[in-house]
């Protein structure tokens, strides 16, 4: 049954290539995305629960955040890992040698950082060769994404249309739309920002064909029909990431000058992994893409403590609560503060305070 549905995929998908995008087939084309989406969503869950056999793929979050090491079989991604953190994942000069995903723990600034080195990610992955979407399922669910090459497979575009297919939006805010059903009066749509890329008629399209027939539509960021298809779709993940080419010490100066020339605006790390040259470079550079804030604990009657806990930026109270332990919300009274959140030294605040970098939190229980 699933490869029926591949083979419908696979004609809309040639239809779309072969139809002209302009004003008279924007509605079209849009309407063939959204099919495509309802199709792919109709056979992953068809296929949920299956397993396509073996272990080290039930990965536990660990630490701060979570970092996936993503790229081709054998381009130095558990070489990577020893250099980052005190993992020893197997390293050989042949392919497929990483076969479960290995697990390792970076310190840096304060933070603790779990690193995965997931296997080769090889092409037709989302699709499932080479326990293609295994490997996709636990990409989708960390927290920073490192896609690796080297210095003679550098075209990591191939890995970027892997993580497409499967649902994964790079570097990307999902669109910010609000969509109330209601019982009668048709789709009403209202926009706050000038739609250059999609029509209200296509808007008014791609909705019908995700089953709405009443609703109102607010849309506040200027959207495309895949825009759109992502946000009514609901299985997309937005999540950042950054590339990295490896192996740099095996080619001359010249050919490493052309190759940063021609990846400049992915902004990419060229490094050595063999070597180390590169490897603070990528620590400070994970830190900084994770947006972490670090804040300082001040126990009553004691002085705040030197080591910060590190959190994700836009984090309050209630998370710091969490983070030491659950008792500390159920036994919660209030919080003092002090630093650049404070209106004033010691305000009193509530488990919903927003905090930022530098702040010092005295939690007070009941």
């Amino acid at each position: 049954m699933s490869e029926d549905i591949d083979e419908q995929i696979k004609n809309i998908e040639e239809e779309i290539r072969e139809t002209p995008y302009n004003k008279s087939t924007e509605q079209h084309i849009g309407r063939l995305k959204a099919k495509i989406a309802k199709l792919k969503e109709k056979k992953q869950k068809r296929e949920k629960g299956r397993s396509e056999g073996g272990g080290g793929y039930d990965i536990r979050k660990e630490g701060d955040a979570t970092v996936a090491l993503v790229g081709l079989p054998s381009v130095g991604k558990s070489t990577l890992l020893n250099k980052l953190t005190n993992a020893e994942s197997e390293v050989a000069n042949y392919h497929f040698t990483t076969l479960e995903v290995i697990p390792g723990v970076m310190h840096y600034n304060g933070a603790e950082i779990q690193l995965l080195d997931l296997p080769g990610l090889v092409e037709g992955a989302a699709k499932g060769k080479g326990r293609g979407r295994e490997i996709l399922s636990v990409i989708r669910n960390v927290d920073l994404i490192i896609m690796i090459g080297d210095i003679y497979r550098h075209d990591i575009s191939k890995i970027e249309e892997e993580l497409r297919t499967h649902g994964i939006r790079l570097n990307q805010e999902p669109p910010d739309i609000k969509i109330e059903e209601k019982d009668r009066d048709g789709i009403r749509i209202n926009t706050t920002v000038e739609l250059e890329d999609i029509s209200k008629d296509t808007v008014m399209d791609i909705l019908r064909e995700f089953g709405y027939v009443n609703a109102n539509v607010v849309i506040r960021s200027d959207i495309d029909d895949q825009g759109l298809v992502d946000h009514l779709s609901r299985n997309r993940v937005y999540l950042p990431s950054f590339p990295i080419i490896n192996k740099t010490d095996l080619v001359e100066e010249e050919e490493r000058k052309r190759l940063k020339k021609n990846l400049e605006d992915r902004e990419a790390l060229f490094i050595s992994a063999e070597n180390g040259n590169g490897i603070e470079e990528v620590k400070r550079r994970i830190f900084d893409e994770l947006d972490f804030i670090r804040i300082f604990l001040r126990p009553q009657g004691e002085k705040a403590d030197d080591e910060p806990m590190v959190l994700k930026k836009g984090s309050t109270v209630k998370d710091v609560c969490k983070k030491l332990h659950s008792d500390f919300i159920e036994n919660f009274r209030y919080a003092r503060i002090w630093g650049p959140t404070a209106k004033f030294p010691k305000q009193k605040v509530g488990l919903d305070h927003e905090l930022a970098e530098g702040d010092t939190v005295r939690i007070i229980k009941g």
